[in-house]
């Protein structure tokens, strides 16, 4: 009986100490390690999620990070709802979009990470300009440690059988549509098409606010009108493929890259290790390609060009604040991006030592140019941060595909986005 008693006294005094000890000591556990969870989704399809949990770990012994998978198809929405429901379990929050972002910082369930930010002197100026574009009211509630941006793809074969130079790091639109016309040769199924356009909107209405002096979110889109009329004047050229053919027939991008069809390609940096892989296997006809960048408006830097990313941060409702933040912090620096990179997945962070890492990996372009053209200047934001973006994107995508299929004019439908937008805006 002494003996249980004992026992009990020990375990009283024990659970005493914990609650006495408040939040310190609840994000202990037995032994003194720490226990964070890390909500994200995919884990099974991630390649970079266990090498940056094993590579912080073995750094911080006493920090265990645990993930919850909480799926791909409707992460944010039952992201939210946890956190919602005052869920203190999860400490780190992985962002997947721009309107789930939004959501979760209106409803305050995302810490202010700039004091933090401040006291570990964390460089923002790593990140090309994305930190600006999602900070609220000066407050940034999460830090990209992905991040996809826009590239042109070309085939070296087609352009040195036509005795044509190879695109460059510092083209301007002139310059982009003219290399585009030169490439464009043949006919019917020997066709080779200049350049190509997937059917999302993005491909055409961003390239208006590479100037930074324009946004797809205040309701006026004037400034999209001569990118229009370059694309829809290529198409009625033949430089490029059809989009109301390729949206009917469903077309994808890379099987006109894969199968000799097209000279130039503007597409995602998510495609680099996909077309290396396809390549290995022998499943396309295209075996020489190269990369430069973004091809951009007069007077803008080379380089500057267009994105999404992935950023991740920290509940408000976790009682483990500063160990999250360290974690945060590990993810989203340089030392996270090149456990990244080595992945083939691209980082927030492009530094030389990233670059270095991607370019090595066996497949990639051996050619400077190429090397060069993962440089960014600054990257802007495919969506920006608003609280009306998805409503936004449904009018933008509407008639998009309207002025493609010549359906409406450029004129008619820049007036029809600026109405219905306007209206969404409340103007």
């Amino acid at each position: 009986m002494k003996k249980v008693l004992t026992i009990l006294l020990v375990l009283a005094l024990l659970t005493g100490s914990v609650f006495a000890n408040g939040t310190k000591e609840a994000a202990q556990e037995v032994g003194g390690q720490t226990t964070l969870k890390w909500a994200l989704w995919d884990i099974a399809s991630t390649t970079y999620y266990e090498p940056l949990i094993t590579a912080y770990e073995a750094a911080n012994p006493d920090v265990k990070i645990e993930m919850l998978d909480l799926g791909s198809a409707d992460f944010m929405t039952m992201l939210q709802t946890q956190l919602s429901g005052g869920d203190s379990s999860i400490d780190i929050v992985t962002i997947k979009d721009i309107p789930g972002y939004n959501n979760l910082v209106k409803r305050n369930l995302l810490m202010d990470l700039n004091p933090m930010i401040s006291r570990e002197g964390v460089d923002l100026s790593l990140y090309g300009g994305t930190t600006d574009q999602i900070s609220v009211d000066g407050k940034l509630y999460g830090i990209p440690f992905r991040s996809d941006f826009w590239i042109v793809y070309y085939n070296k074969e087609l352009f040195d059988n036509a005795g044509v130079a190879y695109p460059t790091n510092d083209m301007t639109f002139a310059e982009f549509d003219a290399l585009a016309r030169k490439m464009t040769s043949g006919m019917g199924a020997n066709k080779v098409y200049g350049a190509h356009y997937h059917t999302w909107r993005s491909a055409v209405q961003l390239f208006g606010i590479l100037d930074g002096k324009n946004t797809i979110v205040d309701g006026t889109y004037d400034f999209l009108a001569p990118y229009y009329e370059m694309v829809l004047n290529q198409q009625r050229d033949g430089i490029v493929q059809d989009y109301a053919t390729l949206k009917t027939s469903s077309t994808h991008y890379s099987g006109v890259f894969y199968n000799n069809s097209v000279a130039m390609m503007n597409m995602g940096s998510w495609f680099i290790a996909t077309l290396i892989d396809q390549i290995a296997q022998g499943k396309t006809e295209c075996s020489e390609w190269g990369l430069v960048k973004y091809p951009h408006a007069e007077g803008v830097a080379p380089g500057t060009t267009l994105g999404t990313i992935t950023s991740i941060g920290v509940s408000n409702a976790s009682k483990k604040k500063d160990a999250a933040f360290d974690f945060v912090k590990f993810v989203t620096g340089p030392e996270g991006a090149q456990i990244i990179a080595k992945t083939g997945t691209i980082p927030a962070i492009k530094d030389d030592s990233v670059i270095e890492i991607i370019a090595s990996k066996p497949g990639f372009p051996t050619d400077q140019a190429t090397r060069d053209a993962l440089q960014v200047h600054k990257t802007y934001l495919e969506m920006p941060l608003h609280e009306k973006s998805a409503e936004i994107e449904v009018v933008l995508n509407q008639v998009h595909d309207e002025i493609m299929t010549n359906n409406i004019s450029v004129d008619g439908g820049i007036k029809k986005m600026n109405e219905q937008i306007q209206k969404i805006l409340g103007k």
